[in-house]
């Protein structure tokens, strides 16, 4: 894996994350995926921009999300594309939900543990600060959560 220099063709932000980095450098990732080895190889290639760099992707799907995460080295820009998406922050021990429908965003503090659901097909757009991200199972939903279903707060 490594970051392409150049590139001169379209690049598909949903197969292909682009990485930011210091000098407002953009570098597409070559042989990124969702594996331990992968991102083991992402963050060695990147690791000069250290809690800088952030990573630009796309995801489409549809449900609840299958983990929590945080990213302890920045905060995270959520934008939705198309669709409807929930953003649940477990703020100590308290849920607080932001309902995001196209051309919408939030931002998720550095730290903060968070989880996404998608209402029908979504597509949503992520710039992550990736240094020391960390995940865990969402197997059962925050005890004050009902997940897919935005709270009082939300819009």
């Amino acid at each position: 894996m490594r970051p392409l220099i150049n590139e001169p063709k379209a690049i598909d932000l949903r197969t292909i994350p682009v990485h930011l980095g210091l000098g407002s450098a953009a570098r597409p990732i070559e042989g990124f995926a969702w594996d331990p080895e992968a991102l083991q190889a992402y963050s060695a290639a990147v690791a000069a921009d250290g809690a800088e760099g952030r990573m630009v992707m796309i995801f489409d799907g549809e449900g609840p999300g299958a983990q929590w995460e945080s990213h302890p080295a920045g905060d995270e820009l959520v934008v939705c594309l198309s669709g409807s998406a929930t953003v649940t922050r477990d703020l100590d021990g308290a849920p607080d939900r932001v309902l995001l429908g196209p051309g919408e965003a939030t931002i998720n503090p550095a730290g903060v543990w968070h989880a996404v659901d998608m209402t029908g097909l979504t597509s949503i757009l992520t710039i992550t600060a990736g240094l020391g991200t960390d995940h865990r199972p969402r197997t059962a939903p925050h005890p004050t959560e009902r997940v897919g279903v935005p709270g009082p707060e939300a819009p």
